[in-house]
C-alpha cells in the first residue's frame, strides 16, 4: 500500500468514528435538522439561488446534511464520501425524511469511476480539500462532472487558517501556505464534540489559493468570482467571537476566515 492510499485508510477510519460522534453533537443539531431546518449557509445558498429541478452533486458530503438540504430546496442530488458509516447515515435519513437524494461511498478522486451523470451544479464546502495531496487531479474530476454551462461553487476554510497549530489551545503559526509536505495530526475530540473520547488522527495537506485557481482553470473552467471573508459560519477555532449576523471573527480581524470561489464550464 502507498502512503497516500495509508493516509486515506486513516482518514477514513477517523471520519466514520467522526459519524457516530457528529450525529449526536448540538453542532449538526440533528433533531432541528429533522424538523426542517437546512444545514446551508447564506453564502452559498445566494451563490447558487434556486435550485428547483436541477442536478447537483455534492462532494465529501460527510453524513449527508447538506446534500438533503438542497434535496429539500428541489435540486436532484448525489453525494459521495469516502465514509462508509457516513454514506450508510445519510441513506438512513434520505429514506426517513421521504428525499429523492442519492449516495456513493468513494474516494472524491474516483468519483468519475462510480458517478457517470453529469451535472449541472458540483458543490462542496468548509474542511473538505485538505484531506487532498493534489488539487490536479480533483479539479479534472470536477470538470469531467459538469454539463458544459454547469456551475462549480465551493465555501471553504481559508488558507491562512491552516498555516496554524490550534492543538494546544493558543494558535501558532507552524504550516507553510503552500505546503506540499503531508501534515499529521493526533488528538482527542473532534471539531464538532471536543469532549468526545474519540481519538482522531488525520493526515492533511495545505492549498493555497492559488493552487486551488489553477487547478479548476488547468481543467478547463472559468473563475466567476473568488471572494474572502474575516468570519465564519462555524465557530471551530479557539476564541472566535460571535457576531450579530451569528457568524464568527477573530477578536483581531486579522486575515480571512473562509473563502468562496464560483466557476462556470464553458
Amino acid at each position: 500500500m502507498s502512503n497516500i492510499n495509508k493516509y486515506f485508510e486513516v482518514n477514513k477510519t477517523t471520519w466514520n468514528e467522526k459519524v457516530k460522534v457528529h450525529t449526536n453533537s448540538e453542532m449538526y443539531d440533528l433533531e432541528a435538522f429533522r424538523n426542517g431546518k437546512s444545514s446551508l449557509m447564506p453564502y452559498e445558498l445566494e451563490a447558487l439561488g434556486d435550485v428547483k429541478g436541477k442536478s447537483l452533486l455534492h462532494l465529501q458530503c460527510h453524513f449527508g446534511q447538506d446534500t438533503l438540504s438542497w434535496s429539500r430546496l428541489g435540486a436532484k442530488c448525489i453525494g459521495v464520501d469516502i465514509s462508509d458509516e457516513g454514506i450508510k447515515y445519510a441513506k438512513k435519513l434520505n429514506k426517513e425524511l421521504n428525499l429523492n437524494a442519492e449516495f456513493v461511498c468513494c474516494n472524491v478522486l474516483d468519483t468519475s469511476r462510480y458517478v457517470n451523470e453529469k451535472f449541472e451544479i458540483v458543490f462542496t464546502s468548509y474542511g473538505t480539500i485538505g484531506w487532498l495531496p493534489d488539487l490536479r487531479p480533483w479539479g479534472k474530476m470536477i470538470a469531467e462532472r459538469l454539463k458544459s454551462g454547469g456551475t462549480f461553487y465551493i465555501a471553504e476554510f481559508h488558507p491562512i487558517v491552516w498555516m496554524f497549530d490550534y492543538l494546544d489551545g493558543t494558535p501558532f503559526m507552524k504550516y507553510s501556505y503552500n505546503q506540499d509536505e503531508v501534515i499529521y495530526e493526533e488528538y482527542q475530540g473532534t471539531y464538532a464534540d471536543t469532549n468526545s473520547e474519540i481519538i482522531s488522527k488525520e493526515y492533511g495537506w495545505n492549498h493555497g489559493l492559488g493552487e486551488v485557481v489553477t487547478s479548476l482553470t488547468e481543467a478547463g473552467l472559468r473563475i466567476e468570482h473568488l471572494k474572502e471573508y474575516d468570519e465564519s459560519p462555524y465557530n471551530v477555532l479557539p476564541d472566535l467571537v460571535k457576531t450579530k449576523s451569528g457568524m464568527y471573527t477573530t477578536k483581531e480581524k486579522l486575515y480571512p476566515l473562509i473563502f468562496t470561489l464560483k466557476a462556470t464550464k464553458p
